[in-house]
């Protein structure tokens, strides 16, 4: 079985560990960054599938920096990108999509709906042949 590589970033430990308690159960190697500069580099180690990434966070670059960079590079053109973020307003979530998110979650978000956006993603990869 291919692996399914999700790289979680977020700075709140407590949304971190609820992302990897949904997680867990599933058959993903979850990687974690607590912050944008560690996020952008795990990704280039990782090679994630999908990255969970939280749009507020300290450090150099926050989530929508690292998104841009990441889609920016044709590495990451087939990886998923879901934006988590307190702020829901539509003009939030069409920069995010600007920057080149895929999708938004807006927190609190449910557990299911977590599942149901990564076992989406995975399937739409798997289709297309991305999964190694």
């Amino acid at each position: 079985m291919k692996t399914k590589r999700i790289l979680i970033v977020e700075d709140q430990a407590d949304i971190r560990k609820l992302i990897r308690m949904t997680l867990d159960f599933g058959e993903y190697e979850l990687h974690e960054a607590d912050n944008g500069d560690s996020g952008y580099q795990m990704a280039q180690t990782v090679m994630p599938h999908i990255i969970l990434l939280d749009v507020m966070m300290p450090g150099s670059m926050d989530g929508l920096q690292v998104c841009e960079r990441l889609k920016k590079d044709p590495r990451y053109a087939a990886t998923r990108i879901v934006m988590l973020t307190a702020r829901g307003q539509q003009s939030d979530i069409d920069t995010g999509l600007k920057m080149g998110a895929n999708s938004y979650m807006i927190k609190p978000f449910s557990p299911l709906e977590l599942m149901d956006t990564v076992e989406n993603y995975f399937s739409e990869i798997e289709a297309a042949g991305g999964l190694s």
